[in-house]
């Protein structure tokens, strides 16, 4: 592994151009070896420098992150004022949680930290987002809730960080909210650009359009941190608790799992994140929102990084039944699949 380096911080550009991306074909589904679908997308790989190493797609156009850029508003609340939260908790609050019984508990931990309950929530309610949990919860008859809602971490942090500040809480995801407007800062401040659409995410909360490349230049900056940054404390949280940053079992948290020093988050319509602690980082969005394609991608785009092949494999493809049994796969394509030898683990194929 490469010896950490402090990416610089510059004063935001202009927000990126709001346009129809220019996507390119980043990903083949295969069955009997014929090529059956198709899924564009956009990848950046970004060199320890902070350079473009390898880019598919558009990666300049203004797309909406998602969840993909909780670990940027978890520093945004920490610089706004979040009081001290150990890493556990503190990686819920970058999180897109399944709704296990830890993330339900962790997140009540932190509303009564302010005095505060489920009650005073303003996400949308919602079933647990792990398939298993969300089986379970029906089962039992329960209903849709705000705590179990994949997002209440950050929602709860968000309350948290408005009743130490003194700020309105009714009001805490109003755009114009003074604690939303700070979010926006640190956004702007960590993509090095500047915000070019501001609507609502799933849950209720503001969401931020950046671009792809801005979205990886912040996952580099987390994850070359000081330790002693806000920035240094979300990365270190989330590579500590990488299954309270999503659920026992979810592909990003055995990617952190596999991936020495890895920082990683997936966001809904196909965007994930991921970066080393010497500030490669890739970037994905698959066009179509499909999340059958991210993690064959983001795979490829690690190798491109030169992550090991051999350790990306259980995440490079994706296999595709034919009753009951595997007659093809999903697997990069494009521009970014992989020559064969940087497949076998030929390390000339990576990047610096």
């Amino acid at each position: 592994m490469s010896q950490r380096t402090t990416l610089p911080h510059r004063p935001p550009t202009a927000p990126p151009e709001v346009r129809v991306p220019a996507h390119a074909p980043v990903a083949h589904m295969v069955r009997g070896g014929l090529v059956e679908g198709v899924h564009h997308g956009s990848v950046v790989v970004l060199a320890a420098d902070g350079s473009v190493a390898f880019q598919a797609g558009d990666i300049e156009a203004a797309c909406y992150p998602r969840s993909a850029l909780k670990p940027v508003q978890a520093v945004g609340l920490l610089r706004a004022g979040l009081p001290p939260l150990d890493d556990e908790a503190l990686a819920l609050v970058a999180a897109s949680h399944s709704g296990e019984d830890r993330h339900l508990a962790t997140a009540r931990r932190i509303l009564a930290t302010a005095g505060l309950t489920e009650e005073h929530l303003r996400n949308v309610p919602d079933l647990p987002y792990g398939p298993l949990v969300r089986d379970r919860w029906l089962q039992q008859g329960r209903e849709p809730g705000r705590l179990v809602q994949n997002c209440s971490g950050k929602h709860a942090a968000m309350l948290l960080t408005a009743r130490a500040r003194g700020w309105p809480l009714d009001s805490y995801l109003d755009p114009e909210h003074p604690l939303q407007r700070e979010l926006a800062a640190t956004v702007a401040e960590l993509t090095g650009q500047g915000i070019a659409r501001v609507t609502v995410d799933g849950c209720g909360a503001p969401l931020f359009a950046v671009s792809l490349h801005g979205l990886t230049r912040a996952a580099a900056r987390l994850a070359t941190a000081a330790p002693d940054t806000a920035e240094g404390r979300v990365a270190h949280a989330m590579r500590s608790h990488p299954e309270m940053v999503s659920g026992a079992g979810r592909d990003t948290a055995r990617l952190v799992d596999a991936v020495p020093g890895l920082l990683a988050k997936d966001g809904f319509e196909g965007v994930q994140i991921a970066a080393l602690p010497d500030g490669r980082a890739v970037g994905v969005k698959i066009a179509d929102g499909g999340d059958r394609a991210r993690m064959p991608v983001t795979a490829a785009a690690l190798a491109r990084c030169g992550v090991d092949p051999a350790v990306l494999a259980a995440f490079a493809t994706a296999p595709v039944l034919g009753g009951g049994a595997p007659v093809g796969e999903l697997r990069a394509a494009g521009a970014l699949a992989l020559p064969r030898s940087a497949a076998d683990g030929d390390s000339t194929a990576a990047i610096p």
